[in-house]
This record gives C-alpha cells, structure tokens and sequence, in this order.
C-alpha cells in the first residue's frame, strides 16, 4: 500500500510535552518516548503505576522511541499503557479539523487495533490528574517470557484511602488482553468505596473484576487461564497501590 504524502508530527511542540504540576497534575504528549517518562524522577514518584507500564513496552532500546501515545492508538486489547492510564483516570486530549475535545481514557478504544478518533484527527497528550493524599497505582501482567512479550493478562489498579491508610475512598480497576478492549471493571473497583482494607474486600474486587473479564482462548492461553489470572493480579496490584499509598 502507498501514501501520496507522509506527515512526520513528532516534531510538533505539544505532542513532546512532559510536564508535571502538583495541583493540576500530569501532561503526557503523544510523542513523548518512554524513557522520557521514567527518567523523569518527579514523574515517577508520583506516578509509579505508569511507570509500571511504560517500563513494560517493548525493550530498552524500543522505548528510546515507543510511546505511551502510540500504544493507546494502537488499541491492542493487549496494551499495556491504557489500563494504567484507565487506572489513573486519564483523559485523552485530540485535535482535529473540527478543533480539540477530550475523551476518557476508558473510552478511546473501541475495537481490537481501532480507536475513536476520527478522519483527520490525532492523540495529542494525555492528562492524568495529580495524585491524591494516600493515593496508590500498580500495573502488572503476565506473559509466558520475562520480557518483550504479549500479556496473556494485565491489570492496573489504583486507590484512594483515609487519613488513617485503613479505609478505601475510592478505587479503579482496569484489565488488558481478557475482552474486544481495554476493559474498565468499575463494579469491582466502586465496590471498594467506604470499605476497611481488608483481605476479604480485596477477594470481593477480585471476583467483581474476573466477572468483568470476557477473555477467549487462543495460542496465548486459555478462557480458564486468563480468568484465574485476572484474580490473581488484581489482587496483587490492589496490594502493591495501597503500599504505596501507605508510602511503602
């Protein structure tokens, strides 16, 4: 297939931007290269589920130029970027020839290698929200290698707990490689909310998301597989984001 004309954008301002502000939170460009993003070291303590997964796209030399941006445009249900982004409350922020909106971040993927932007229309950044006070996230997946691989099944996580670090406020949930897209198992993480930190409220969440999950076998792995493993990351990811929101 040929194109009449090849349009090079990583050179645009906006879509290299890498900024943080406390009260507004994090400005994330399209373009900005992975590196860029857990180098930065006030960046990473505040946001060490997206760390998490920026860490996990591709190799060391792929993430000199992979993107957050290009793996949430590429809308693999396999992605590791948009559950983290899911997790975090992410909002996409697009330009076109109709102008600028914003759109969720759980609502960008649409279908397997498909996404909601329209003819003419390109990611510019991602804006996540500052992080609250006792706030955590946690990103992990499972893949058959130890690096450079497809996740068989991948879970972000994040929480919101009180002042004492033993009651939850409010947390999110979102799953990779179990369904058409990213899924957003908000059931699993609303129901959380006003509950103490408990082993048996974060097996509830577990359930909630493994009910949400609508995995298929394939030469990756199996229905069963991929459905007991999202019960065993979301639990996982659940722990590590309320450690850190602990300030573990």
């Amino acid at each position: 297939r040929t194109a009449p004309l090849v349009v090079d954008i990583k050179g645009i301002p906006e879509l290299n931007a890498l900024t943080y502000d406390a009260s507004k939170g994090l400005t994330l460009g399209a373009a900005v290269p992975c590196y860029r993003i857990y180098q930065d070291a006030t960046v990473s303590a505040a946001y060490p589920g997206l760390i998490d997964s920026a860490f996990l796209i591709g190799g060391i030399q792929i993430q000199g130029r992979a993107t957050v941006g290009g793996n949430i445009c590429n809308a693999a249900p396999s992605g590791d970027a948009i559950p983290a982004v899911i997790a975090l409350s992410g909002i996409c922020n697009i330009a076109g020839p109709n102008g600028t909106r914003e759109l969720a971040a759980e609502e960008f993927c649409t279908a397997p290698g498909r996404n909601a932007l329209e003819n003419g229309e390109i990611l510019v950044s991602i804006s996540i929200p500052a992080p609250q006070a006792k706030s955590g996230a946690s990103y992990l997946r499972f893949i058959p290698r130890n690096e450079m691989d497809i996740a068989v099944a991948g879970v972000g996580s994040s929480v919101v707990l009180d002042a004492s670090g033993q009651n939850f406020v409010s947390a999110r949930i979102s799953l990779a490689s179990v369904a058409p897209t990213p899924v957003f198992a908000k059931e699993a993480g609303d129901s959380l909310a006003g509950k103490a930190v408990s082993e048996e409220a974060i097996q509830q969440a577990s359930e909630l998301a493994q009910a949400a999950a609508k995995p298929i076998s394939d030469m990756r792995g199996t229905i069963r597989q991929r459905t007991h493993l999202i019960g065993v990351l979301t639990r996982r990811t659940l722990n590590i984001a309320i450690e850190r929101a602990r300030g573990g």
